[in-house]
């Protein structure tokens, strides 16, 4: 039985391909294996949304070429976002790579790739403008918890993002496959779906007839009821609607946590940005979020030092985050992106100054985080049991809230995957501690 290695970086969706890869392989006679050194075939399957991503892949990339000196036979592959952005220049740049495919329907030529790739390398890189068939039976590493892919693309071309180029075209999955998809997993005693998108709240609008992401949400949760949760993201400030945000708080399934990236505390920022909202409307919309939903969790994500971002630029980015207290934030320097307009613009932050700006951002967030969590000592919280979070060493188990908080818990052995009732004693700024009080 030959064996496939993927080593994956980047986001959720990233993960979810990877997940779709292996199942697709797997119905090729694949088998996984975590060790390089007996596989047939590698895949790295790459983010490009940073530089940084990129490096990391290149570096593990080059780590196997003395691997295939030895084994002529293997193969190795890129895929995913950085292989739709480079395409077929990654084999010209890589004599040892085999084949190179990019997103979307792309991912489901690999077994044909690699009839062509026993001769000669290939590669499979058209903009993507289909979707990865559903049929494929996608291979999950949790028995609790499942990414539910409900649309690919994105239309908003933001000023430093290529996720419009490597992604294609906003394009959403008809809402009776998705409930398929989530009945299964329901079958299978799944607790947690997370629905992912690049903007999942602007989901159905190209649909015929257009179906709403609000409608989407009250469709699945007629489905699971209160047998499982349900989580999104990553969802885009535009597009969070009077309806949606009432249908947030309806629904029983649906976690009280919502990722709303702001990317910037200016107005002027988020302008040059081409956000599509300034920092007030921003902040309107997390308060009726706030006000529908009182025990929402808002995250968020954060650029810091976009080109021609001043003091008083950043300043506003350091009263936004006290303003609307975020949970927590993930926070990055700012990565100029081939064939972006922000790459272009002349007036570029030194590198330097971005990584101060970045240690009070996180030192920021470090102090309102904590405050949020020390606010929950004494409370009891419902936690879904993950063993991915547990530290062993401890011999503490651990969890996450509804509100997608980190828990860490004692008093009594728990399965992975049950809902647990914990009464929280400690906090730090990225998760609290508990004691067991019941298994729900």
């Amino acid at each position: 039985m030959p064996k496939l290695k993927l080593v994956t970086f980047g986001c959720q969706a990233n993960e979810l391909d990877s997940a779709r890869i292996a199942g697709l392989l797997a119905l090729e006679g694949y088998a996984l294996t975590e060790d390089e050194r007996e596989a047939d075939l590698i895949i790295l399957n790459g983010c490009s949304i940073r530089d940084k991503a990129e490096q990391k892949l290149y570096s593990r990339l080059g780590s196997f070429q003395a691997l295939k000196a030895r084994r002529p036979g293997m193969r190795i592959g890129v895929a995913g976002c950085l292989a739709q952005r480079e395409g077929e220049s990654l084999l010209r740049r890589f004599s040892y790579l085999d084949l190179v495919v990019g997103n979307g329907e792309h991912l489901a030529e690999i077994p044909q790739l690699l009839q062509v790739a026993a001769n000669r390398p290939v590669a499979a890189t058209g903009e993507p403008a289909g979707l990865f068939p559903t049929d494929v039976e996608i291979h999950r590493e949790s028995r609790f918890r499942a990414w539910v892919g409900i649309m690919e693309g994105c239309d908003n071309f933001c000023a430093f993002c290529v996720v419009p180029f490597t992604r294609g075209r906003e394009r959403s999955r008809p809402p009776d496959d998705i409930l398929r998809e989530v009945a299964v997993l329901q079958e299978r005693g799944y607790r947690e779906i997370t629905l992912l998108g690049q903007t999942v709240n602007s989901y159905g609008r190209k649909l015929d007839p257009p179906v709403s992401f609000a409608t989407l949400l009250r469709r699945i949760d007629r489905l699971v009821a209160k047998e499982m949760r349900v989580r999104f993201t990553t969802s885009h400030p535009k597009d969070v609607t009077t309806d949606l945000i009432e249908t947030l708080a309806s629904l029983p399934s649906v976690c009280e946590h919502v990722h709303l990236p702001v990317q910037a505390g200016a107005s002027r920022t988020l302008q040059r940005m081409e956000r599509g909202y300034t920092r007030e409307e921003y902040v309107k919309k997390v308060c009726a979020l706030r006000k529908a939903i009182p025990d929402l969790a808002v995250t968020t994500d954060i650029i810091v030092g976009f080109p021609g971002e001043s003091e008083s630029d950043f300043s506003d980015t350091l009263s936004l985050m006290c303003e609307v207290a975020f949970d927590a934030s993930f926070a990055f320097k700012f990565s100029p992106r081939p064939n972006t307009p922000a790459a272009l613009l002349t007036d570029q932050v030194p590198e330097s100054l971005q990584a101060q700006r970045l240690a009070q951002v996180l030192a920021l967030q470090d102090e309102l985080s904590l405050r949020k969590n020390l606010a929950m000592i004494g409370k009891t919280v419902e936690v879904l049991v993950d063993g991915d979070l547990s530290k062993r060493d401890s011999g503490l188990a651990a969890g996450r809230t509804r509100q997608n908080r980190i828990v860490h818990f004692g008093g009594g052995v728990v399965q992975e995957g049950i809902l647990a009732s914990v009464k929280i004693t400690e906090a730090t700024p990225h998760h609290v501690k508990g004691v067991l009080t019941a298994s729900l």
